[in-house]
Formats: C-alpha cells, sequence, structure tokens
C-alpha cells in the first residue's frame, strides 16, 4: 500500500512540475482544457491541480508564500509577480530600459516596426526562432504593446508605441527607412539610414500566416 502511495505522490509531482513548466514560459492565459490536452489529463484534474497550486503560492499551505502569484482569468491561468512587489518590479523593469537591446530583440523590433499589427506566430515565422523571451522584453521597455484588431478574434497582436517613436526620433512610422533587415540600438537610432542602405535581399516577407 505504501508504494503505491508513494507512486501516485510521485505521479502528482511530475503533473506539477509540468504545470509549472508550461505557466512559467507561457505570456498569455492557458486554459485547463488546453493543458489537459497537452499532458493527457482530465481537465478537471487540471483544475484542482491549479487551484492548489494557486494555494501554496499564497502561502497557504506549509511552504513560504512565493513572490508571484498562479491567477485564474476569464481566458485561463497565468503567473503574475505579486501585487506587493511592485515597486521593486517597476524598478528593474525601468533599469533594464538603459541597456542595448540584444540582436534578437532588435530584429524581433524590426519586424513589428514594419509589419504591425503582427502576432506572435507570425514573428516567429518571420524570423524562424521562438520569439517570447523577446517580445517580453520589448513589452517590459514600453517599446511594443498589445493591440486589439477590430472584427478579429484570434492571437493578441503587436505594435510599436509612442515611446518607441520618441526612442527613435520620428513623429510617425512613415518616417521609417523603407527597407531595413533590423533596427539598430535605440540609442543610436541616426544609424538606421546606413542599415537601410545597405540592406539587400533581407527584406522582411510580406505574406505571413499563424
Amino acid at each position: 500500500m505504501t508504494g503505491a502511495h508513494n507512486r501516485r505522490e510521485s505521479v502528482e509531482a511530475e503533473l506539477r512540475q509540468e504545470l509549472e513548466a508550461i505557466l512559467m514560459v507561457t505570456d498569455e492565459p492557458v486554459e485547463a482544457t488546453l493543458l489537459g490536452e497537452v499532458l493527457g489529463v482530465e481537465p478537471a484534474r487540471i483544475e484542482q491541480e491549479l487551484r492548489d497550486l494557486a494555494a501554496e503560492y499564497e502561502g497557504k499551505g506549509e511552504g513560504p508564500r512565493r513572490g508571484f502569484r498562479l491567477r485564474e482569468s476569464g481566458a485561463g491561468w497565468r503567473v503574475y509577480s505579486a501585487p506587493e512587489h511592485f515597486d521593486v518590479v517597476s524598478q528593474f523593469v525601468t533599469a533594464g530600459r538603459t541597456s542595448r537591446l540584444s540582436q534578437a530583440a532588435l530584429e524581433t523590433l524590426a519586424v513589428i516596426a514594419y509589419r504591425q499589427p503582427v502576432s506572435r506566430s507570425e514573428i516567429a515565422a518571420i524570423r524562424g526562432v521562438n520569439v517570447d523571451g523577446v517580445v517580453r522584453t520589448l513589452l517590459a521597455r514600453d517599446l511594443i504593446t498589445e493591440v486589439a484588431v477590430v472584427g478579429e478574434s484570434g492571437p493578441i497582436r503587436f505594435e510599436t508605441t509612442r515611446y518607441f517613436m520618441e526612442k527613435m526620433g520620428i513623429g510617425s512610422l512613415s518616417e521609417l527607412p523603407s527597407l531595413a533587415p533590423a533596427l539598430p540600438p535605440i540609442d543610436d537610432a541616426d544609424e538606421i539610414d546606413e542599415i537601410a542602405r545597405s540592406a539587400t535581399m533581407r527584406a522582411v516577407p510580406t505574406n505571413t500566416h499563424d
């Protein structure tokens, strides 16, 4: 009996770890039904495990309270930073704006600037790599924002912000060079014309789909 009990606990622990692994890499709320399909587990059980995890992160069990929370919204479940740590998170995000963007972030920003509004899957299709991390970085730095497309239902789309244009020193997107494979670092925006002139066949494709 003890062996069966231990096996059951091991299976439950593995399920929780798998749920945590997925939740830590998603930028959007995830429905329990989708998690159940991916993990091959009944949605009702997924719901219970998620509620147990949420309670654990709140410090309602035996463990310590965490710096993040698991919450259910109308669209599904997602991990958020704990509200009591808002000040320190804000300081971190603001400090991050002073550092240079990586090449991956610059290329992703270029795709969004020239093809907006564009979905995450369209960006990934153009770049050929997963872009979840760099999209989070660009959102955190207020260079891009989520946008709702009127009359459309589907994936979240992104567009550049007023802050992006301020840092680029332009008044509208029409002032962007007609062709550029990538944008320079935000603090080196005056180099963009040179990059545009040297661009060859790396133009971003015009037809992309989810």
